[in-house]
């Protein structure tokens, strides 16, 4: 929710006059927070730690308005269940999604990795649809329906 609040504070206090919307997602396994591989390594690393395990893919929300003098923040959260994959799998996997937290992108057809989702699938691939519209709900004074 932090680095959600600060993205989009930081845009807002360029764009006075506009409501932001910010959002940053992390995944963690085993205590370990895991962000966007750094490079190559970094994501075969990320991969085996991942590899037949659970993980939590949390998603921080914040919305800004006002140049960053008002706001609201919101996270969600999934589980995910890795597949118990061979090292050959992992090795041609790695370094494919190094613009994605957790070193995969469980949208790719092409990405045998995710067996489970408990939780919105949103979360996982992007921005979370039912919290954002929350939010924005909420920044105008609206009540959402049911």
């Amino acid at each position: 929710m932090a680095l959600a609040l600060r993205k989009a504070r930081e845009v807002a206090r360029r764009y006075p006059r506009a409501l932001v919307l910010g959002a940053d997602t992390i995944v963690v396994c085993r205590g370990e927070i895991l962000g966007k591989p750094r490079d190559h390594a970094d994501s075969l690393r990320i991969l085996r730690l991942l590899n037949g395990r659970w993980q939590q893919v949390y998603t921080g929300v914040a919305l800004v308005w006002e140049g960053g003098r008002k706001s609201l923040v919101k996270a969600v959260r999934s589980g995910v269940l890795a597949r118990k994959l061979p090292e050959k799998d992992l090795l041609r996997l790695s370094g494919k999604h190094l613009d994605k937290a957790g070193a995969y992108a469980v949208q790719d057809r092409d990405d045998p990795f995710i067996s489970r989702i408990v939780g919105d699938y949103d979360n996982i691939v992007g921005l979370p649809v039912a919290a954002t519209r929350k939010l924005l709900m909420q920044g105008s004074g609206l009540k959402p329906r049911a």
